[in-house]
């Protein structure tokens, strides 16, 4: 159905007109599904993949917190640098009240 519609739209250039109409079997050849093939075999099985598909579609958790270790980049991560962040103005502010760390 895309070839064909594809080979429509090309047919109205008129450099598209001249191959056509001299040789009619360019154009279908050209676009023929035999010649696309895929260089490289893909990275996972199918049927990995649609397992795979399967499990995160039917867990019902939030979409950031789906995978294996989702939870130490979503919960663990920003946890530890708010409490890092706090010890230090805890720290700042109690230096600043006792006079610790002052030039004079």
């Amino acid at each position: 159905m895309f070839w064909t519609e594809l080979m429509l739209f090309l047919c109205k250039f008129p450099f598209v007109r001249s191959l056509t109409a001299s040789s009619p079997s360019v154009l279908p050849r050209a676009f023929s599904t035999h010649t696309l093939r895929m260089s490289e075999e893909p990275f996972r099985p199918r049927e990995k993949l649609v397992e795979k598909q399967k499990l995160f579609q039917s867990i019902h958790k939030h979409t950031y917190l789906k995978g294996p270790y989702d939870k130490i980049t979503s919960v663990a991560i920003p946890v530890a640098l708010a409490a890092t962040s706090l010890y230090m103005i805890g720290r700042g502010i109690y230096n600043l009240s006792h006079g610790i760390g002052k030039k004079e």
